[in-house]
């Protein structure tokens, strides 16, 4: 779960735009937005802290008591969004969301698969169809993942959310039986064989049957009855 809260100490910008965003970088911080009720303020939060804060034991689900520099007030947050640089894979900028820690929030929660499947022991292949997934809870409960125990599937099986299981107080959005969480097909080489041997026994019995539409009649056998008579 999010249990972890972690204080973030962040300072105001009065200068926007993307030469500014890009100063702040070069100086090691992270451009955002923390999103309260009824005020909206751009901030710069330092890049080492950011990345503490994110990658305890409640990754990007952590609470953040966002301290704004020079006041005392706490404003505990979550992270709303985020973008990342496209080739070093750091962040670039953050969107943080003030929330009621006894008010439920809607989050998005990576799928996790352990165990290993049966029908991958005989062949098959896993795939993870949806990576992640839509739930309700109350912001200290939402957890960094949910775990899908694969071990069971075989070969032809498909894992539906209705068949996840989640923590009492977790509530998924997602409609239950559409979505489909991970499948165990038939590795795709032997469905190219099998369908080039079907292709093979068809195009044998087709030539097979023309053959005897064709046959001519044996010597001496009339070729037909008369319909002329003498």
């Amino acid at each position: 779960m999010s249990g972890d809260r972690i204080k973030l100490e962040v300072s105001e910008r009065d200068a926007l735009g993307s030469r500014h965003s890009r100063r702040l970088r070069a100086q090691g911080l992270i451009p955002g937005v923390l999103y309260g009720k009824g005020h909206t303020r751009p901030i710069a939060v330092g890049e080492r802290d950011l990345r503490i804060a994110l990658t305890g034991s409640s990754g990007l689900h952590a609470i953040l008591d966002v301290v704004l520099e020079g006041q005392k007030t706490v404003h505990p947050s979550v992270l709303a969004e985020y973008q990342q640089d496209p080739i070093r894979g750091t962040l670039s900028h953050i969107d943080l969301r003030e929330v009621q820690l006894d008010q439920a929030i809607h989050a998005t929660v990576a799928v996790s698969l352990v165990g290993e499947s049966v029908g991958v022991k005989e062949g098959g292949v896993l795939s993870l169809v949806t990576r992640e997934l839509n739930v309700e809870a109350l912001p200290m409960d939402v957890p960094e993942h949910l775990e899908v125990d694969v071990s069971h599937m075989e070969v032809g099986d498909v894992f539906r959310l209705e068949d996840v299981r989640v923590p009492e107080n977790v509530t998924l959005l997602d409609d239950p039986h559409e979505t489909v969480i991970a499948t165990v097909s038939t590795p795709r080489g032997f469905v190219e064989l099998e369908e080039a041997e079907a292709a093979a026994a068809a195009e044998a019995e087709a030539e097979a049957a023309e053959g005897e539409e064709g046959e001519e009649p044996e010597e001496g056998e009339p070729a037909g009855e008369a319909t002329d008579e003498e």
